[in-house]
């Protein structure tokens, strides 16, 4: 008998009601979009904000003078075919377009590049220079117009840069070449305008592509996906650092149409590395493989680029260049496959060498010295971040054709010095400038071109020897009732006793006294116990004055010492001295930037010429010819068994005790340079003045090619002549009569006649020998 249950006591069964697990399911779902709705506006708040503001810190670029091309300008046409391919401009045989150039016989015809300068925009035209020896014999434009004067771009010589070393050139989608944005979506992103920041399909495609071929060949993300990659995020490789890419990805899109985001992305991909330094942006990319301007490339250079951003490091073009080449033609069998560029210009593009300079031409490195000198000079008026941020356009008056050419001069010194003991620890410095400018054109920190540590040309502050003896012989020339060049000075040993009880006892380099010697001799041959006689007899607190009007402002105590030169000044410090020598007595700031310009163009801030006249121009005009007898008769006489007889030019040598300092500070018309070498750690060298800096001096000026002093003559000098042992006044017909310049009125009465027996110095007989000799 079955039992049955009754049903009371059943159990009860569960309702068909709504589920708990399903109720919190549901409150779990809400707060989840409530987080990611949340998640999202933040998401938006931080696109928008970016985008739609400052979207990159740029730093200060700086350039190099512009080349000004006029009729009767000196200039070889080697030297401006260097300065064309230092610009990037192209070699062709017919000029196509800006920075095309070509070449026939003693013409170069080109297309110059429209540039921003601080006058206003200067568009591109088509020039054609014709040279004539070393100088600019025609200049003329489209249908043969004659041109007054052209202005080519200013070269880019690096920048000042944030603390995250992060650069780019900044470019506009409408700026681009052709081929760019079509070669760039054809291989990173084909569906770009069709998807809204996430390709499902691309996505799909990699899915498939990678797993048939058993590797990662291909990736899902977009452009837009990459472009929030680099802008707003890192290289993380987590599920949400993807999730949080998709969705900035689809708000970028929401907000800016594809034209916003191609041009964002062009600036902002990485495509290289220049040392610690990250190229960003097919603007700089084109500089630093090619040195052309991003509008100048052909489809070969572009195929290249847009290859690269798959792996800027693994197919880097200097390093890799089969791979490179292997990528390159890769991009452009894909062109032809979609249609971008026909086969034809394919083929063509695929026989053309990778085309990459041999060098990244944007190091920060190329020329430190200089740039840190223009560094020191904008912290005067600019604050870190402006010249790091804000994209500043610093304009300067470095030479690039005149620092190769101070660079080859101290190398190929060294190299034909390097016999002699010790010479491999000697360092170099040098300072070249305009005399008429004050503008420094180049600098040498170091004889290691590109070497950016300590720069010897700004901070090597050495003892100056017997640079200083023109501040001497100047401060005795400004009283022509007391000396003139032909006055007598004692070269004999003698003693002074200091306040403190040292006896102070100069000698002579030879160790020999010479007897009485004409003032200008004393300087001529650097005679240290004449030079000394005078100081004293015009007084040390005198000298440093004079020290003082010619620039340098280091103050030096007023012991005898300094008289031959124991005060430590920098290069810099040395031109800035013998730069209101070589000018005339007009005394002119050292400068090395012209003007700045913002990051769109506008002229910011101009660095005027100032000069300040500190001299009577009759008492310059004697220290110059008394220099020109250093490098005629005294001791820069060996410049002249290099350079010809007929450039005049006027220099002193300067070594410091024990010869732990060699410089030479020189000028002609057109240019004045100084020259350092020494150790360090202030150890002996191998080198006087005249056998050291003075070499390097010599082998510059050859390579430079400069202008024949041309002092004009004050109206209060006058000729006069005067017998050449005796310095009394002679006729101009008289065996060994010479002219010399005086201040009006202190020239020597004239002489006996000729043939008259003069008592003369016998060693002053012997010095008149030697000059004659030399």
């Amino acid at each position: 008998m079955t039992r049955t249950r009754s049903p009371r006591s059943a159990k009860k069964r569960p309702s068909s009601g709504p589920r708990p697990w399903l109720g919190w399911a549901l409150k779990l779902g809400l707060v989840a979009l409530v987080v990611l709705a949340g998640f999202a506006v933040y998401l938006d708040a931080v696109v928008q904000e970016k985008f739609s503001g400052k979207r990159w810190t740029i730093p200060a670029k700086v350039y190099a003078r512009p080349l000004e091309l006029f009729v009767g300008q000196k200039l070889s046409k080697d030297d401006f075919l260097t300065e064309l391919d230092a610009l990037g401009y192209r070699r062709e045989s017919v000029v196509n377009g800006p920075g095309a150039a070509s070449v026939s016989g003693n013409t170069v015809e080109l297309n110059t590049r429209g540039f921003q300068f601080y006058e206003g925009m200067e568009q591109a035209q088509p020039v054609r220079v014709r040279f004539s020896g070393d100088y600019v014999a025609e200049l003329s434009g489209s249908k043969g117009s004659k041109l007054a004067v052209v202005r080519l771009e200013p070269l880019l010589i690096g920048g000042l840069y944030p603390k995250n070393l992060e650069d780019r050139i900044l470019i506009k989608i409408d700026q681009v070449p052709p081929y760019l944005l079509e070669t760039l979506v054809a291989v990173e992103d084909r569906d770009f305008y069709s998807h809204f920041g996430v390709s499902p399909k691309s996505i799909a495609r990699a899915v498939w592509v990678n797993t048939s071929s058993g590797a990662m060949r291909q990736g899902g993300s977009t452009l837009t996906q990459q472009l929030v990659k680099n802008f707003y995020l890192t290289n993380e490789r987590s599920l949400s650092r993807k999730l949080t890419e998709a969705m900035m990805a689809l708000l970028l899109e929401l907000h800016y149409d594809k034209r916003e985001i191609l041009e964002a992305y062009l600036n902002e991909v990485f495509i290289g590395q220049d040392g610690q330094r990250a190229v960003h942006g097919f603007g700089l990319a084109s500089q630093f493989f090619f040195s052309q301007p991003l509008a100048e490339l052909k489809l070969h250079q572009i195929a290249l680029l847009v290859g690269m951003v798959k792996g800027p490091s693994y197919y880097n073009p200097r390093r890799y260049p089969e791979r490179a080449l292997e990528r390159r033609n890769l991009v452009l069998d894909l062109l032809a496959q979609q249609g971008v560029a026909t086969p034809e210009q394919v083929e063509a593009a695929k026989k053309m060498p990778l085309g990459v300079t041999k060098r990244g031409s944007l190091a920060d490195s190329s020329f430190p010295g200089f740039l840190d000198l223009v560094k020191r000079q904008l912290r005067e008026d600019y604050r870190d971040e402006d010249l790091t941020e804000e994209g500043l356009r610093i304009f300067t008056s470095f030479d690039p054709i005149l620092q190769m050419k101070a660079e080859a001069s101290v190398s190929d010194t060294f190299k034909r010095l390097a016999g002699r003991k010790g010479s491999d620890e000697v360092e170099a410095a040098m300072v070249v400038t305009n005399p008429e400018t004050g503008e420094v054109q180049a600098m040498i920190g170091s004889r290691q071109a590109g070497f950016a540590g300590f720069n010897r040309a700004l901070d090597a502050v050495r003892p100056i020897g017997s640079l200083i003896k023109p501040a001497v012989y100047l401060t005795a020339l400004e009283k022509p009732s007391q000396y003139t060049l032909t006055s007598w000075l004692s070269d004999e040993a003698f003693s002074v006793k200091g306040g403190d009880g040292q006896v102070w006892k100069p000698q002579n380099y030879d160790r020999r006294s010479h007897g009485t010697v004409f003032l200008y001799q004393g300087l001529a041959h650097s005679y240290n116990l004449s030079t000394a006689r005078l100081g004293l007899e015009v007084g040390v607190p005198n000298v440093l004055k004079t020290l003082g009007r010619l620039g340098v402002t280091r103050e030096f105590p007023a012991f005898p010492s300094m008289l031959l030169g124991a005060g430590g000044l920098s290069p810099m410090e040395v031109a800035t001295m013998y730069q209101t020598l070589a000018n005339g007595g007009f005394n002119t700031p050292m400068r090395g930037i012209r003007s700045v310009l913002t990051a769109e163009g506008e002229p910011l801030k101009r660095y005027p010429f100032q000069i300040q006249q500190r001299f009577d121009p009759g008492s310059i005009y004697l220290i110059q010819s008394a220099m020109q007898r250093v490098m005629r008769e005294g001791t820069g006489s060996s410049v002249y068994n290099v350079l010809p007889r007929s450039l005049a030019l006027a220099g002193k040598t300067g070594t410091s005790n024990d010869s732990r300092d060699s410089w030479f500070a020189g000028f002609s018309q057109d240019l004045l340079a100084v020259v350092w070498l020494g150790r360090d750690d202030n150890g002996k060298t191998p080198f006087t003045g005249a056998t050291g800096a003075l070499q390097v001096w010599t082998s510059f000026m050859r390579k430079a090619d400069p202008l024949p002093l041309d002092m004009p003559q004050p109206d209060n000098v006058v000729q006069a002549w005067v017998d050449s042992r005796t310095g009394q006044g002679s006729d101009a017909n008289c065996p060994g009569a010479v002219q010399m310049p005086y201040i009006r009125g202190s020239e020597p009465p004239p002489g006996p006649a000729c043939g008259v027996d003069i008592p003369v110095p016998v060693e002053s007989v012997m010095d008149w020998v030697k000059g004659w000799m030399n």
